[in-house]
Formats: C-alpha cells, structure tokens, sequence
C-alpha cells in the first residue's frame, strides 16, 4: 500500500433511514475515513456548508429537502463544490438517475450497494483519480463491469 491509501476522507452520509446512515457511517469509519451523519436535507447543507466534505453519500428522498437539493445546493456553493456526490437510493428508474445526473451527482448506486463499489469509489478519490463505469455500476455486477 502507499501512502495515499492512509489519508482520512471527510465523508458527509445523509440519509433518513437513521439505522442505514449510522451502519454505513461505522463501516466508512472503520475504513479509516473522517464521518459525520445527517438525515435530513437542512442538516446534510448544514454540515457541508460547516466543514466542507471531500465524498458526500446522499439518498433522494429526504425530509426537508430532497437530495436532489443538496446536490444542486453543494454544487454551486465553492466551499463544497468539487466534493464527489454519491447517490445511494432504493430508486432505480432510470427519469430518477437522469434526474440525479442533472442534480449534480457524480456516481449513483443502488441500495443496497457492494460496500466494495463505494470503497472503490473512495480509494479512487484519496488517489485523485476517477472511476470510469460507475454510474448505477452495481446494476450488474460491480463498479467497471
């Protein structure tokens, strides 16, 4: 492993289901990643807007404001603007994804996702790199199939 692999990502995970935001906040924790947990849409802009996240993983249907929003709201304002949008929903028709794809999003993934298609999402940003295929990847078989 290099050196890159080590450094702690600020992740930002939103979601309403509490239970899902804290089980996915412990896995992206004991992956050595910086995490703080939001399940409404004020509060997910709210702990952005407070410490700007490096990967935001974010379901649509929140109270408050949609994810769709935030995403919009992260993506104009500078402080957030360059974070790695991930939308992780139950909704798997494709007007939603093209809707989240509008929104801003960078990556949009299916509940329940491979928790290996999201570390491979993260390892890729800690590398400054990109990952090609993965929009709605983990329909058939992962992220680059």
């Amino acid at each position: 492993m290099n050196g890159v692999s080590h450094v702690a990502l600020r992740v930002l995970v939103v979601d309403s289901w509490t239970d899902a935001a804290d089980s996915l906040a412990l896995l992206l924790r004991l992956s050595g990643n910086e995490v703080e947990v939001a399940y409404d849409g004020p509060s997910a802009l709210t702990a952005a807007f407070a410490n700007p996240p490096d990967v935001v993983v974010l379901d649509l249907a929140l109270r408050g404001l949609d994810g769709y929003e935030v995403a919009r709201r992260l993506r104009q304002a500078a402080d957030s603007r360059g974070a790695l949008l991930v939308a992780l929903t139950g909704y798997s028709q494709p007007p939603y994804r093209e809707r989240a794809y509008q929104a801003g999003f960078d990556h949009f993934l299916l509940k329940p996702c491979d928790p290996a298609d999201l570390h491979q999402l993260l390892a890729a940003r800690k590398e400054g790199r990109s990952v090609a295929g993965v929009w709605a990847a983990n329909d058939g078989g992962g992220i680059g199939s």
